[in-house]
């Protein structure tokens, strides 16, 4: 498995956070509990920067999951984090090709 520049530049916190959502994902509903928990603590330790490539990430999941016909993570993520959700919202309105997901209704409320 080789190593890219950019694998080698992602800092420890972000690769925590990304193995603690991606292992907060895969669990179902039994053992989400436990995991999301230490998902949130993980988010916590993020920077802006990295929330916005955590974001950007979650959106291209959303992304796969739609053309695979697979449940949706956004629910998931807006139940972890509200915040966090509406990063991924507007990431995924910014993917590249303007995909059928991104025009599906995810528009920014206002209070």
């Amino acid at each position: 498995m080789s190593t890219t520049i950019s694998e080698l530049s992602l800092s420890p916190a972000y690769r925590l956070a990304q193995r603690a959502l991606a292992l907060w994902l895969e669990r179902g509903r039994g053992g989400a509990r436990q995991s999301g928990f230490a998902a949130r603590v993980a988010l916590s330790g993020l920077d802006a920067v990295e929330r916005g490539r955590i974001a950007r990430w979650l959106a291209w999941l959303e992304v796969a999951a739609q053309s695979r016909g697979l449940a949706s993570p956004a629910t998931r993520v807006l139940r972890l984090d509200a915040s966090l959700h509406q990063a991924m919202q507007d990431a995924l309105a910014r993917l590249p090709g303007q995909t059928a997901v991104a025009h599906k209704g995810n528009h920014r409320r206002s209070a």
